[in-house]
Order: C-alpha cells, then structure tokens, then sequence
C-alpha cells in the first residue's frame, strides 16, 4: 500500500504484526482506535479524537494526555496508515491499513471484560 508523506513524496507501506501491537501499546491509542472503530460501525466516516477529552465521555482521558495525542499518538497511527488525520479540521477517519488492524479491535472488543486489570 502506498503512503504518501509531507513532502507529497510516495512511499510503499505494509502493515506488520509489531505495527499493530506498537498501535495498541498505550492506553490512549487503543481508545482512539476503538472510538474510530465504534464511529464507523454507526456509519461516522470521522470523528473529531478531541471529543474524547469530554468530561462525561465514557472514553475521557487525562487533561494532560492531550498535549501527547497531538504530539504522539495522532501522528504515530496516522505514519502507520491506521488513520488518516487531517491536522487543518483535527478530524480523523480509518486509514489504508485500517483492515489490518480492525479484526484485533473487534477482538479486543469482544473479550475487553477478560483482560486481567482492564484493558483500557
């Protein structure tokens, strides 16, 4: 799959297993990807990750997390193709290698209550 980068330069990707494991390493990138994945199956084709900070929202995370979902986890899944981020609206939707990755969260999804101390 082709990924194309900043500088509109084109580079091959292909999703690997560490990819997908690297994406569901933290806490606040499983969410998000959960988030894309239940926004998708009420078919949302984006949503706006900051909407995860809400107080009230069942997916709220730390104040302080924000500063690192703009500044890590957003630009880690969108590198790994997992989502397409568009910094001008700050929305993302499922990447190209969304497929690789959707058949874990739906897993996850599944079995979150048998994950020994939480899954999130």
């Amino acid at each position: 799959m082709a990924r194309e980068t900043g500088e509109h330069e084109t580079i091959a990707r292909t999703s690997t297993t560490d990819d997908v494991f690297e994406a569901l390493a933290t806490s606040p990138r499983r969410q998000l990807l959960l988030a894309l994945e239940d926004a998708n199956s009420h078919a949302d084709s984006s949503f706006d990750p900051t909407n995860l900070l809400a107080d009230g929202d069942e997916l709220a995370i730390a104040d302080s997390t924000q500063i690192e979902l703009v500044h890590v986890h957003l630009p880690k899944l969108d590198n790994q193709g997992f989502v397409d981020w568009n910094r001008d609206t700050g929305t993302i939707e499922t990447g190209p290698e969304w497929d690789t990755i959707e058949p874990v969260l739906s897993v996850i999804r599944e079995h979150r209550d048998e994950f020994p101390g939480g899954l999130l």
